[in-house]
């Protein structure tokens, strides 16, 4: 079963934005929260943002103050605001549960450059 369905990447230029998107499925959505992670060319997976079933939300220093997570439960959907985005922000983006082993989405690419 797919749990996580990551949309919304693109090529965009420094300073531009970008939306994705993380649609969970209805079994896990208002039970778990949900890590986005970024995975820059080369180099491995790490989670950047953390938000729980109740809106908690927590972020890594590298995209704070230009990245908000928040959820949509009427469309069982995450979201990522991303703001201000720079070269080092380019990579594959995936989310999961942040807590429990599940498949993951195949992500969406994200690459940022002029």
């Amino acid at each position: 079963q797919v749990h996580f369905a990551e949309s919304g990447g693109g090529l965009v230029q420094p300073g531009g934005s970008l939306r994705l998107s993380c649609l969970v499925s209805e079994r896990l959505f208002r039970n778990v929260g949900i890590n986005w992670w970024r995975q820059p060319p080369g180099r491995q997976r790490k989670v950047i943002v953390s938000i729980t079933a109740h809106d908690i939300d927590s972020y890594d220093d590298s995209v704070k103050g230009r990245f908000t997570a928040f959820r949509d439960t009427s469309k069982n959907t995450v979201y990522l605001q991303m703001d201000n985005l720079t070269p080092a922000d380019t990579g594959v983006y995936y989310c999961n549960a942040m807590t429990g082993t599940w498949s993951w989405g195949q992500g969406t690419q994200v690459t940022v450059s002029s």
